[in-house]
């Protein structure tokens, strides 16, 4: 599982270097201004193609054939690491779709602010995870409820 969320971060940090050092949105400046728009418009579309290229590399590794270690173990072992890497694209298919939302939510200029409260979300926050739809305190509470519901 843990794998599934650093390779997460590392198409998300390679996403944002491939923007380059140009601009990075700051808590100085007015909040979600049109800089700021564009600046994660394009973070989340580079996210979302290096996710598609994963993906398509992960496809044509699939393509190439079935796994044919002659060792039980070692079959055993590629069956496995194919497993959690089918894990990891199907886990990031559902995060293009959260990608997609954000996109929309930019459009309709909702991009940045809390689903629940309205308050804005904050730059920090939505540098480390720019598909956030709450503020911290906002998840918090939401994942409280969700924990208390789980144990009845």
């Amino acid at each position: 599982m843990a794998t599934a969320a650093s390779d997460e971060i590392d198409i998300l940090e390679k996403a944002k270097r491939a923007l380059g050092p140009d601009y990075v949105p700051s808590e100085d400046e007015d909040y979600m201004n049109e800089k700021q728009q564009e600046y994660f418009r394009n973070l989340l579309l580079e996210w979302k193609r290096s996710i598609h290229n994963a993906a398509s590399a992960t496809l044509q590794s699939l393509q190439d054939g079935p796994i044919r270690e002659p060792d039980l173990n070692d079959r055993a072992s590629s069956e496995t690491d194919w497993g959690i890497e089918l894990r990891t694209r199907d886990r990031q298919r559902k995060l293009i779709s959260k990608i997609d939302s954000a996109l929309r939510r930019i459009d309709k200029g909702e991009y940045g602010y809390c689903e629940v409260t309205g308050d804005p979300i904050g730059i920090r926050r939505l540098i480390a995870r720019p598909v956030a739809t709450m503020t911290v305190e906002a998840q918090e509470a939401h994942e409280r409820r969700e924990k208390i519901s789980r144990d009845d």
